[in-house]
């Protein structure tokens, strides 16, 4: 009866068009005056929803926000596709690779989904049309890619699931994040390169002679900076947390003196955005730990395994219907409350059949990512369909390939845990 008060009041809320967070504080507070007297459980959801952002590791959140904030107006973008450009661009459909590898060279970066949707989608989009490719399948190849962010470090939501998990290194989750990312991001292309050759797409892939040291130059400045931040939490010279003041740090000399794209005055407007959407973060983080305690507290997920256990005794079975859930969720719900939310009731599970924290993770980001770009929600594909001037409707035909690539993608790091597990254990992490 708890579970369908507390799930049956957020999807309502949901339904009507409430803002998330605010749905789920409203379904914990209802849930909890059923099962606790008023006083106790006013008390107890304002200390859930304080003590649930009172973690050291999520201040890496907002330097990790404002140095993508940097980098995405510090001309960062630029430079990282025009690197990309010099390598695949030659190829058939090699715009289209150019966009795929900008985002991974961006979301690794700036450790955004939505910020490498705008700053390689704002390029890239007309850059493809003139060149011969629609917008649709430009804006649909922009938004899929851009998801690659949340797997390759740094990323915020790995630094989330860390929380909601308990505990898992945050070291060993942005090592394992670069082979599934890698996955994604080369399956895309092979997906962009199937549609363009099945549509007969007929392009201009005209690159300059001599810009391959001119763009290398540009991009190594960029680069480093993965080297610099993942380098120094496995030599264990900064914390996640000072990677992220260091990654500000760097992206300010890097803006500010080396490119010069940005000036002094530039800096108020990309605060007041860094402190909107940390705001918009924590608030969440704060909200979705409440109802996790709550779940914890009424004994939810330990209800929820005994029937997804009476369902099936097959490993296989359990973890293909954890799997649909999760992509249920993620066309309907943001990232970050779903990874709060479902990490407590599913990591159990998973745990019981021998799948590790830290695979389990990787999964389920990957799953969720998924969710980014798929209707009715997906924040990513709202910003790309925004960029590229094109509806929703228009994109559904292009992206089901790019769809199909990520499904496979999810497939094999469920099948294969070695693909999440191999560097962490390369270098001693797990």
């Amino acid at each position: 009866m708890t579970s369908l008060v507390l799930f049956g009041i957020f999807l309502i809320l949901l339904l009507i068009n409430i803002p998330i967070a605010i749905s789920i504080i409203v379904a914990t507070l209802a849930t909890m005056l059923l099962t606790i007297d008023t006083l106790p459980a006013l008390t107890t959801l304002a200390q859930r929803l304080a003590v649930g952002v009172d973690s050291f590791a999520l201040l890496a959140i907002p330097f990790f926000v404002l140095s993508g904030y940097l980098m995405g107006q510090g001309g960062i973008a630029v430079r990282l596709i025009e690197f990309a450009k010099v390598l695949v661009g030659k190829l058939p459909g090699g715009l289209a690779f150019v966009n795929i590898i900008s985002c991974a060279l961006f979301g690794s970066i700036s450790g955004s989904a939505v910020a490498a949707t705008s700053a390689v989608g704002g390029f890239m989009v007309p850059a493809m049309e003139k060149e011969g490719y629609s917008r649709p399948f430009s804006t649909a190849v922009t938004v899929t890619a851009a998801t690659t962010g949340m797997l390759i470090p740094p990323s915020n939501i790995l630094i989330i699931y860390s929380l909601a998990s308990g505990g898992v290194s945050i070291a060993a989750l942005f090592i394992a994040g670069y082979l599934p990312g890698l996955l994604v991001t080369a399956l895309l292309m092979l997906g962009a390169g199937y549609y363009v050759k099945k549509t007969g797409i007929k392009t201009d892939n005209t690159i300059e002679v001599g810009k391959f040291w001119p763009s290398l130059f540009g991009a190594v400045p960029c680069l480093f900076l993965i080297v610099l931040i993942i380098g120094g939490i496995i030599g264990g010279l900064f914390t996640p947390t000072e990677a992220g003041a260091i990654a500000v740090l760097y992206s300010l000399v890097l803006a500010l003196g080396f490119y010069k794209e940005l000036s002094a005055r530039d800096l108020y407007p990309i605060l007041l955005k860094t402190i909107n959407t940390t705001a918009i973060v924590m608030f969440l983080i704060g909200a979705s730990a409440s109802m996790s305690w709550l779940m914890s507290y009424e004994e939810i997920p330990q209800a929820i395994s005994n029937s997804l256990l009476a369902v099936s005794e097959n490993a296989i079975i359990i973890l293909l219907i954890m799997n649909l859930i999760l992509l249920a969720v993620g066309t309907f719900m943001d990232v970050t409350p779903a990874v709060l939310i479902f990490t407590p009731i599913f990591l159990p599970i998973a745990e019981m059949l021998n799948i590790s924290p830290l695979h389990f993770g990787i999964m389920m980001i990957l799953n969720l990512s998924i969710g980014l770009c798929t209707p009715p929600v997906g924040s990513v594909l709202f910003v790309g369909c925004s960029i590229g001037k094109v509806s929703i409707s228009s994109i559904m035909k292009p992206i089901l390939p790019l769809y199909a690539a990520m499904l496979v993608a999810l497939a094999l790091t469920i099948i294969f845990p070695g693909i999440s597990e191999f560097l962490p254990k390369l270098l001693g992490l797990i």
